[in-house]
């Protein structure tokens, strides 16, 4: 399997690693087919922006790669267009991710958007992340992918 340089530079030296103390709001999400679990803290402040994003991973290199980007591209956001970043906006920062392994962008962007669910909840509003597709005991994470020609697990 071989993957991106970028992909590589976030497993190697993730960004954020850690927990925020008394976060904003808190995201953990997990997968027992593959066994990957994140959970992802955030800090916002009072004009709905994320100011702070932190990861625990434990799972592949792609998973921690994930977890690591997802932190960086919501840093500065609002929380309105943080919800909204997709496993593929994940996968095409980090130049790309292998089919097999595009489940790991899956459970990042869903730890994020339950991590700002947690916040609004805290807050008296309305989620806005719709459907958490990790947080479906069904969900398999390998099933809406096949591997590239050439490629393996």
């Amino acid at each position: 399997m071989i993957y991106s340089d970028k992909v590589m530079e976030h497993f190697r030296n993730p960004h954020n690693v850690g927990k925020i103390e008394n976060p904003d709001g808190e995201g953990e999400v997990g997968n027992p087919v593959c066994g990957d679990i994140m959970n992802i803290t955030i800090s916002v402040d009072g004009e709905d922006t994320i100011t702070d994003a932190k990861f625990q991973t434990l799972g592949c290199g792609a998973a921690i790669a994930t977890s690591s980007m997802v932190t960086d591209l919501v840093k500065g956001q609002k929380i309105q267009d943080a919800v909204k970043i997709s496993k593929q906006d994940v996968a095409d920062e980090l130049d790309g991710l292998p089919a097999v392994k595009m489940h790991c962008s899956v459970l990042a962007t869903d730890g994020l958007k339950v991590a700002i669910d947690d916040y609004l909840k805290k807050n008296g509003r309305e989620p806005l992340s719709g459907e958490i597709k990790s947080a479906d005991p069904n969900f398999d994470p390998h099933a809406e992918e096949e591997p590239a020609e050439g490629e393996d697990d």
